[in-house]
């Protein structure tokens, strides 16, 4: 059976991405009664790095780290689902989404890049979808990717 949330994703034109191994030693999401908390997430696709850093302060690099944004919520859903026992609409409200932008000092657009993520949550939950959230700008993160997103979501009892 294929949830509301999946639907929605697939009316969206989006996809889930295959499964991949982390890059790292932890695990991909942690539950804690109906709170789950998801790993960060690196713009990653079939293993791959989409985008690398630093991200450009131009319109052009901006609207490329906000497709990579999109990538790390998309990587994030997929292991939501598994944390749902492969039933996204568990989820009760996304509550919190953080965000790390790779970038040189000064760099102006966190949020905006960020907003990649954020927009994929909202289209799929609806006002659920809604969080409040941090964007940051850092010097490197995993692979030289260009972002980063972690999140907590709630799921229904």
């Amino acid at each position: 059976m294929t949830s509301q949330v999946e639907k929605r994703l697939a009316g969206l034109g989006l996809e889930l991405p295959p499964d991949w191994t982390p890059r790292g030693q932890f695990l991909p999401f942690r539950k804690d009664g109906v709170l789950v908390y998801l790993s960060g997430q690196i713009c990653e696709w079939a293993g791959e790095v989409t985008h690398t850093g630093p991200v450009a302060d131009t319109p052009e690099g901006i609207a490329a780290a906000k497709e990579a944004a999109k990538i790390c919520a998309l990587n994030l859903i997929y292991r939501l689902r598994e944390a749902c026992e492969g039933d996204l609409d568990r989820v009760d409200v996304i509550l919190r989404l953080g965000g790390f932008v790779n970038c040189h000092s000064g760099f102006p657009s966190s949020p905006a890049v960020i907003n990649g993520a954020t927009e994929v949550f909202i289209a799929l939950f609806g006002d659920d979808g809604w969080h409040a959230r941090t964007a940051v700008g850092v010097s490197g993160l995993p692979g030289n990717a260009s972002v980063e997103v972690d999140a907590i979501v709630r799921l229904k009892d």
